[in-house]
């Protein structure tokens, strides 16, 4: 069974992010580390937010959870534990994502809605994927991306 971590680098919605709690308790995440915007499950002062309850339906109390501002000392935790670190994201570099094999532990790093993932985390990641956009439209939403791509890798 593999062990998969999620990072959600400045999510603007809170739909999104209360939707990809959801998509990741269904695949078995061990942990979910919001960055920098991303909305957590809690206001700051602590108190369940209602918004993201109503769409996790509890996923938040299910999957382990942190908030941090520094991406770049997550992914260094991360690897120095052996996790493979793995950018969803549209770039030159990417590779398809039915194309790719995962090791035993990944880190998924999806990004912001309109400017995705950040090029200093695309250059210190082991690998980016992309999902393949044969339509019309170029992208999908942050949070189906998501679960896509963790249907895939997990």
């Amino acid at each position: 069974m593999k062990t998969s971590v999620l990072i959600l680098e400045n999510i603007r919605s809170v739909e999104n992010t209360a939707s990809i709690f959801r998509s990741a308790s269904s695949f078995n995440v061990s942990k979910i580390i919001l960055i920098g915007t991303t909305p957590a499950p809690l206001d700051r002062f602590g108190r369940i937010r209602q918004d993201f309850a109503k769409i996790s339906l509890g996923a938040e109390k299910l999957i382990s959870w942190e908030t941090t501002k520094s991406i770049s000392s997550a992914i260094e935790e991360l690897r120095e534990q052996g996790f493979q670190i793995i950018s969803l994201e549209q770039d030159p570099k990417s590779v398809r994502l039915k194309d790719f094999k995962t090791s035993d532990q990944f880190a998924l790093i999806v990004g912001n809605e309109v400017t995705g993932v950040s090029k200093e985390v695309l250059d210190i990641s082991d690998a980016i994927v992309e999902i393949p956009m044969p339509g019309s439209k170029e992208s999908l939403n942050v949070a189906v991306a998501t679960g896509i791509a963790l249907f895939h890798l997990c």
